[in-house]
């Protein structure tokens, strides 16, 4: 599996990479910036991500934001339902409002609030049918 975290603070980006290692190549990028660019990438060397580990609050381009540009990316290639990357908004945000503009607006997977743990993490991941 090829994952992409995306997270601007630098010890949840590494326990997320921890956590995830085990499942497949973990790539990491530091805002929503370069999130889209390295989605993108990804597909322009026809090498997807399957699973987008995605911060709300960050600098430049906040995860909300970038979770809409990298669906708006697939929907210019023909990607759909079933076939879209699977997106885990990860935050310190736990209000509703945060939730239903993470599904809603964004077309987000799922919602894990911080601190993140490991079993949580990967029973997630699990009910996406990523990792068995």
């Amino acid at each position: 599996m090829r994952i992409l975290i995306v997270e601007d603070e630098f010890v949840s980006r590494r326990v997320l990479k921890e956590f995830l290692s085990p499942y497949g190549d973990c790539d990491m990028v530091v805002d929503g910036e370069e999130a889209i660019e390295a989605f993108r990438l990804a597909w322009e060397e026809g090498d997807p991500y399957e699973l987008i580990c995605l911060d709300i609050m960050m600098p430049n381009i906040d995860g909300q934001e970038a979770l809409m540009k990298i669906r708006e990316i697939e929907k210019e290639l023909g990607v759909k339902g079933p076939d879209e990357v699977k997106v885990i908004m990860v935050t310190a945000l736990d209000d509703p409002k945060t939730v239903v503009e993470a599904f809603y607006k964004g077309g987000a997977t799922s919602y894990i609030v911080k601190p993140v743990e490991r079993e949580k993490l990967l029973k997630e991941i699990k009910s996406l049918g990523l990792i068995k």
